[in-house]
């Protein structure tokens, strides 16, 4: 997967990105463009959600088969496009659960979120904090499916509550609210699990 191009900020980023989708729409090259821009974050969503890079690759292309189905209908409105690509790639990660019948066996060292916060640790305490963050991925793979997208929306992409509110269709109070509860079942697993 290639580096993905962050989304436009601002108002004529907006506009720029809506002339793209509008030519997206008939363009193979437009549609070329939204691909590259957007791949790799949703990629990286889905990964994180399946931990295996074959489904992950795999839905992603689906994402996007959608997408190129779906375009020609797409109208712009005031949730970003990004929010759409996110909402379809929530839709098919949670109906790929749904099929598995079981949860897969996830090694610890694919997984991207324990990867960036592994590499920040000094040597000395990497073996320590390691068993913590095993402790604290396991917790958070408990969750509820929203509940585990929230989490890696807010701290993997950085999203804010409203951007979150419109990928999961909820009210940034509601998102808010979501996030304290998660926040508060967290900490109560951590505690079952021997860890402050």
């Amino acid at each position: 997967m290639r580096t993905s191009v962050s989304s436009p900020n601002g108002h004529a980023g907006r506009r720029e990105e809506q002339e793209l989708i509008e030519r997206a729409k008939h363009d193979r090259e437009a549609f070329g463009e939204l691909y590259e821009r957007y791949v790799d974050r949703i990629y990286q969503y889905i990964y994180y959600r399946v931990g295996n890079p074959q489904d992950a690759e795999d839905l992603t292309a689906r994402v996007f088969f959608r997408v190129l189905d779906a375009l020609p209908r797409y109208k712009c409105t005031q949730a970003p496009f990004e929010a759409w690509l996110f909402k379809i790639a929530r839709n098919l990660v949670s109906n790929w659960h749904r099929d598995q019948n079981r949860r897969r066996f996830i090694s610890l060292e694919d997984v991207p979120l324990l990867q960036r916060l592994l590499e920040h640790e000094p040597p000395d305490h990497l073996v320590e904090r390691r068993d913590e963050y095993e402790h604290l991925y396991r917790a958070i793979r408990s969750l509820a499916e929203d509940r585990q997208t929230l989490l890696y929306l807010k701290f993997i992409e950085g999203k804010s509550n409203a951007e979150i509110g419109e990928i999961l269709d909820k009210t940034e109070g509601a998102v808010k609210a979501l996030y304290n509860r998660t926040l508060h079942t967290l900490r109560r697993e951590l505690r079952k699990r021997g860890l402050d």
